[in-house]
């Protein structure tokens, strides 16, 4: 059984509970209700959702052949899209002026070492060709069904012919890193609990640049506490011999389960960390809704502290609950997501796999900007 640290003991950031009770009740956080107009297949008779562009090592997006690269997770349409992380694969998509096209799958079926590949993220070298992705291995390839999460990387090369990208040339996938069982608990469960699975996944690189070091961020789950509600923002440091764990950057002991998707996004000399979570994580009676969450720092050690006074940027509106999730924020302040369960009316989840499917959008969803000022940010 893991120990339990004593409050001053207890490493990163706290996200509290007052700060997250705060978040409840915010309208100005509200992002436009999502209509079938905005319902636009990327890829006719698939399903994408959780998305990272191709970025330099500065965190700005790169753009080629006059368009923006991303990485969508996608599965063809299933009978029920709650299926779909179970079979999730990497696929290639540009935008541009004329909006999104399709560039097929990544990886060959069997090169990645998961039974699926879960969200990750992307750098371009500064030589222009050289590509480094990062990503999540969940389950293991030809092995018993599983919930468990590693994170490997692999390098290729991307060019771009007028606007047809190549990808070739990808190394054999390498580990990262492990869980240590100490600040991290170990992701592996074979069934998923009611309560969510444990989580050690979606990489997010990020270079300082007042020091100039890589690191790696991610979703973890605190491996000192036997706290449910426990879900840490990790981070590991490249050094001369690789990556090495650190401490985590942020926590939500009694707060939260899992913080989504982790990314820094520096401004004005300032870093933003940005996350997604769902409502169904935060502890009970708390009433913060599906939406983007952060805290902001003067520098990368910290100490971290809620954006907005509670961590809310923005969030899904009262009468649409689900309709989007996973936001991503670029270098430039774009905001991405994918369209999840929109057009509900009565805004209760649907439970009943037929009434999901026709509900579930399966594709980007509208785009929005942040403004910042200081510690303030808000919708554009």
């Amino acid at each position: 059984m893991a120990t339990r640290l004593n409050d001053d003991t207890i490493p990163g950031s706290p996200w509290t509970i007052d700060a997250a009770r705060g978040a409840a009740n915010q309208p100005r956080a509200a992002i436009p209700v999502i209509g079938p107009d905005d319902v636009v297949p990327i890829v006719p008779g698939h399903d994408l959702w959780d998305m990272w562009q191709i970025a330099r090592a500065d965190g700005s997006t790169v753009i080629a052949g006059g368009r923006s690269w991303w990485f969508f997770l996608a599965t063809p349409q299933l009978d029920d899209p709650e299926a779909r992380h179970d079979r999730a694969r990497i696929r290639l998509t540009s935008h541009g002026a004329d909006g999104w096209r399709d560039h097929g799958w990544v990886y060959e079926p069997g090169f990645t070492p998961g039974s699926r590949e879960w969200s990750g993220s992307a750098v371009l070298e500064a030589d222009g060709e050289t590509l480094t992705m990062y990503f999540t291995a969940a389950g293991r390839h030809g092995g018993a069904p599983s919930f468990e999460q590693r994170l490997f990387e692999t390098r290729g090369r991307f060019t771009v012919d007028g606007d047809t990208p190549h990808l070739s040339g990808w190394s054999e996938p390498m580990e990262s890193f492990a869980a240590d069982d100490h600040w991290y608990a170990r992701a592996d469960e074979t069934e998923a609990p009611a309560t969510g699975i444990k989580g050690f996944r979606d990489p997010g690189f990020f270079r300082d640049p007042a020091t100039g070091h890589d690191y790696l961020l991610f979703v973890g789950t605190a491996g000192w506490t036997t706290e449910q509600l426990n879900g840490v923002i990790g981070v590991a440091e490249r050094t001369a011999t690789g990556w090495s764990l650190r401490a985590p950057m942020v926590h939500a002991l009694g707060v939260n389960s899992e913080l989504e998707r982790p990314h820094i996004v520096m401004h004005a000399g300032r870093y933003y960390l940005f996350w997604s979570t769902q409502g169904r994580r935060f502890a009970p009676g708390l009433g913060a809704p599906t939406g983007l969450y952060g805290m902001v720092a003067d520098r990368f050690e910290g100490p971290w502290r809620p954006i907005n006074g509670t961590g809310l940027v923005a969030a899904n509106p009262t009468n649409e609950p689900f309709q989007a999730y996973c936001w991503w924020v670029t270098g430039e302040l774009d905001v991405i997501s994918f369209v999840d369960y929109w057009g509900l009316g009565d805004g209760v989840y649907p439970s009943d796999p037929a009434r999901r499917r026709p509900r579930f959008g399966g594709t980007a969803a509208p785009w929005f900007r942040l403004a910042i000022d200081g510690d303030r940010v808000t919708i554009a």
